[in-house]
């Protein structure tokens, strides 16, 4: 996407794509790079070398990562290269900002596993004939409500991504926008501190905001007559649950586990939240409509139903 306002010298239209994708996504690896935004060259040399331009410009920095033996380049952009791509209006601005520290931290493999997630959504869209860019999900979106299992406290749930998709069906001739929820798990956290996100977008989904009082009135906070999340999404996300870190076996029992847990809070039970749970190499191989999640409620068999969209109550965003 080309820049309206002049871009920085000698950027071209794909580093320029590279700071639009490294500023939403924050931290992302050549191969991720290569992977949304040339899939159809064999070969990455030609981006790595738009992507020395950047750095060599001081619009983005590196750090490597060793993984199987070999060291793969993260990129990041510089101060100079987000003030770059804010200048141009195009994305949302983010005031978060990535460091070399940050790059080398404790989250890094976890920004580069929500990519991935992301990734894989891309990679299948193409393969599918649906729509979903390297735009079309952002990370850690900030979502306000309180619970009445904590009562006087505003609370604020952040999924990992909020990532919105085009699910094209050629023979019915529709186009129907599906908005998801993702949460990474890498099994660093408890199973009970997981289970506790579960009931965090319960409460979201069930949360109805109060009112100022009427001017002059000295009456109590009206409550108003919907849901909050109702101004922000047609339909109530789906929540994805997105495992990895772990053996096969292992992620196998967690999802088990969550299930249980969920099974015994009676908030859960009353909610309409959508969620299921599957590993990101599940997603990465056989992408989001084929079987791999297992719902958190009700029947334990993987399952593609829940993901595909309900004709009358999704968003038809075109004829």
């Amino acid at each position: 996407m080309p820049y309206p306002h002049p871009a920085p010298q000698g950027v071209g239209p794909l580093a320029q794509e590279a700071m639009h994708v490294l500023y939403q996504h924050r931290l992302v690896s050549t191969r991720q790079l290569h992977q949304l935004l040339t899939p159809h060259h064999t070969r990455a040399e030609y981006l790595r070398r738009q992507l020395h331009t950047l750095r060599n410009a001081d619009l983005a920095n590196t750090v490597g990562r060793r993984i199987l033996g070999q060291t793969e380049l993260l990129w990041w952009l510089t101060d100079k290269g987000a003030q770059a791509v804010e200048a141009t209006g195009l994305l949302p601005q983010r005031p978060y900002r990535m460091s070399p520290e940050a790059a080398l931290g404790p989250l890094q493999e976890h920004t580069l596993a929500g990519t991935d997630a992301g990734l894989a959504f891309v990679t299948h869209a193409r393969r599918l004939g649906h729509e979903c860019s390297p735009l079309d999900w952002a990370p850690e979106i900030a979502h306000y409500y309180r619970d009445d299992a904590r009562p006087g406290e505003e609370l604020c749930l952040v999924p990992d991504a909020v990532l919105n998709y085009v699910h094209t069906d050629q023979k019915q001739r529709t186009r129907t926008m599906l908005t998801f929820f993702i949460e990474v798990d890498r099994t660093q956290m408890t199973i009970a501190r997981l289970a506790a996100k579960l009931h965090a977008y319960a409460a979201y989904e069930q949360y109805i905001p109060q009112l100022p009082a009427s001017r002059g009135a000295r009456a109590a906070r009206r409550t108003a007559t919907t849901q909050a999340w109702r101004s922000r999404y047609p339909v109530f996300p789906r929540l994805l649950l997105v495992l990895t870190g772990a053996s096969p076996s292992r992620l196998a029992r967690r999802i088990a586990d969550l299930r249980s847990l969920a099974a015994s809070d009676p908030d859960l039970a009353t909610t309409a939240l959508r969620a299921g749970a599957t590993t990101l190499d599940q997603l990465t191989e056989h992408g989001p409509f084929a079987p791999v999640f297992t719902p958190i409620l009700g029947p334990a068999e993987p399952t593609d139903a829940w993901l595909r969209p309900a004709p009358a109550a999704e968003q038809n965003p075109a004829a």
